[in-house]
C-alpha cells in the first residue's frame, strides 16, 4: 500500500477563513482520491495565505519539509488538489515536481492525475503546465489591480485598514457576488480628535511618537483593536482620504467632501 504525503495551499491570507478557506475541501477531495487508489495518506501539510505565483519555494516551510521526508523515505506519493498548488512560478515549480519524481516519488493531482518525467516530451509539458499558470496568475494579478484603480477613479472603497476617524457602513451597495459592499463612512464623534492630531503637528511640532502616546492616553485602538504605534500615525499623516480623496495605485479619486475631515491647508 502507497503512503501519501498531501500538499493542502490558499494563496491570499483573504482566503484564510471559515468561510472562504477552501483548504478542507481540498483535504476532503484528496482522501476520497487516495482512498479510491488504495492508498494511505500519513502526512499532510498546509499552506494558508501563501502566494505559489510570489513565494519561492525555499521560502516554503511546507515544501522544504515534504523534501526532507521524500529524503527519508517516509511516502511514496506526493498528492495536491492540482499542480498549481505545488507554485506557479514557471522557472522554479517544473524544477520542484522534477526533484521529487527523480527521488522516487510519485507526483499526482486530483484533478489532473500522474505527472510523469520520464522523456523529453514529458519536461516540456511539464514545463509548460506552469508557463501556463504563472501566466493566468499574472493576468489576474493585473486584472484585480486594474479593477482597483478603476475603482478608485469613480470614488468607491476598495478595501485595506480602516484609517481612524472612520468606519464601514452598509449603504446598500451590492458587489459582483450580490453581497453587501461596505462603504466608508465618517465617524462624528472622532472629527474633533482627528484634528486636533493634524493640530498638533502644525501648530505644536508633536512628532509621530508623541502624537500616538497621546491617543493611547485617551483609549483610543486603532480599527484593529491595537495601540497606536508610531508607524501607524505616519501612514494617518500621509493619507488622503482626509481630504477626502481615495488614492490607490498612482490613481485618485475626485474630491468627495463628505469623508473629507483635514482641509488641503492644514494637510
Amino acid at each position: 500500500m502507497k503512503r501519501v504525503a498531501c500538499l493542502y495551499r490558499v494563496s491570499t491570507k483573504k482566503q484564510v477563513d471559515i468561510v472562504k478557506d477552501d483548504i478542507p475541501m481540498q483535504r476532503i477531495a484528496c482522501r476520497d482520491f487516495a482512498e479510491r487508489q488504495g492508498w494511505t495518506v500519513i502526512i499532510e501539510k498546509e499552506e494558508k495565505g501563501i502566494s505559489g505565483y510570489k513565494v519561492s519555494a525555499a521560502k516554503r516551510d511546507a515544501i522544504q519539509e515534504l523534501k526532507d521526508s521524500a529524503l527519508k523515505g517516509e511516502f511514496d506519493v506526493l498528492l495536491v488538489f492540482m499542480f498549481d498548488r505545488l507554485g506557479r512560478i514557471e522557472n522554479e515549480t517544473p524544477f520542484i515536481l522534477e526533484w521529487f519524481t527523480e527521488h522516487g516519488i510519485e507526483v499526482w493531482s486530483v484533478n489532473e492525475g500522474q505527472q510523469k518525467i520520464e522523456t523529453h516530451s514529458d519536461k516540456l509539458m511539464n514545463y509548460i503546465r506552469f508557463w501556463q499558470a504563472s501566466g493566468e496568475s499574472e493576468k489576474t494579478s493585473i486584472s484585480v489591480k486594474t479593477r482597483h484603480q478603476q475603482m478608485t477613479a469613480e470614488g468607491t472603497y476598495t478595501g485595506g485598514p480602516v484609517p481612524f476617524g472612520y468606519k464601514l457602513k452598509d449603504c446598500g451597495r451590492k458587489n459582483k457576488k450580490g453581497r453587501p459592499a461596505y462603504d466608508l463612512v465618517v465617524v462624528p464623534e472622532l472629527v474633533p480628535t482627528v484634528q486636533k492630531l493634524f493640530s498638533r503637528v502644525v501648530d505644536e511640532g508633536y512628532d509621530s511618537h508623541q502624537l500616538a502616546e497621546w491617543l493611547n492616553k485617551q483609549g483610543y485602538k486603532t480599527s484593529k483593536d491595537k495601540d497606536f504605534q508610531s508607524n501607524t500615525i505616519l501612514r494617518m499623516l500621509r493619507n488622503e482620504i482626509y481630504r477626502g480623496y481615495f488614492v490607490r495605485g498612482g490613481v485618485r479619486s475626485p474630491r468627495m467632501e463628505n469623508l473629507q475631515i483635514i482641509s488641503d491647508q492644514v494637510f
